[in-house]
């Protein structure tokens, strides 16, 4: 996908940092009320560029941030430089050791089958600890899934960016729905130039997603943020 790799530099100004700190400040809530540890340790699967780890990292006294990606690596890196990072992919990353809590945002979206996404489920569980707590922040499950239309962008030095980002419905026995992108790209004076890509995303009714969790050893429950969105909060059982 360009929007990770060659047009990744592009990042901040697509997504702007300052843009993650209301959620983030509720996804640390949230784990931090699910009962942590003192000095508690973080993995994020699927980091992209560090944005949520930025706010996220000051909960905890360690923090591995994994993405599949090296290009958003680099930029997560820039911004968090006192986090290990790591590259992998989720279905299959074992770093063999656990952490108090695992966090997953979007990039679970990425997973379109029910056997990908029971694999990333299952890193998961592995690297959570006993009495740990993961959370999994889905944009979408089956049954709120609405066809949309996003645009944004902003200006920086030297260059600008506006974009527009358009959600398709899948067919009602579908797991995937696909993101079309459209980015104009701005640099000094030359022309804007324009890049498209498709996405394909995975879409699981709740009943999947609890069932899923359940076999790879959580307890899972279903929670909703400020955006209404269904997100999975997972305690793993002590022993």
């Amino acid at each position: 996908m360009k929007l990770y790799s060659e047009l990744a530099d592009w990042w901040p100004l697509l997504s702007p940092l300052e843009d993650y700190a209301d959620e983030a400040a509720f996804f640390g809530q949230t784990l931090a009320e699910a009962g942590l540890p003192a000095a508690p340790s973080l993995l994020e699967l699927g980091c992209g560029g560090g944005s949520n780890a930025f706010y996220l990292k000051r909960l905890f006294a360690q923090v591995t941030l994994t993405d599949l990606a090296p290009q958003m690596l680099a930029i997560s890196r820039a911004l968090n430089p006192e986090c290990e990072h790591r590259e992998g992919d989720m279905r299959s990353l074992r770093l063999g050791r656990q952490f108090d809590a695992v966090f997953v945002h979007d990039a679970i979206d990425y997973m379109t089958s029910l056997h990908d996404l029971g694999q990333a489920l299952e890193t998961a569980s592995l690297h959570c600890k006993p009495g740990g707590v993961a959370l999994f922040v889905p944009d979408h499950v089956r049954e709120t899934f609405q066809p949309s239309a996003e645009h944004g962008g902003r200006d920086g030095p030297g260059r600008a960016v506006r974009y527009l980002e358009w959600a398709h419905a899948p067919d009602d026995d579908d797991t995937v729905y696909t993101v079309e992108y459209v980015y104009l790209l701005r640099e000094g004076a030359q022309p804007a130039r324009v890049e498209h890509e498709q996405h394909r995303c995975g879409l699981f009714p709740r009943a999947e997603w609890l069932r899923l969790l359940r076999a790879v050893g959580f307890q899972p429950e279903i929670i909703h943020d400020d955006h209404a969105r269904d997100l999975f909060l997972a305690r793993k059982p002590a022993h």
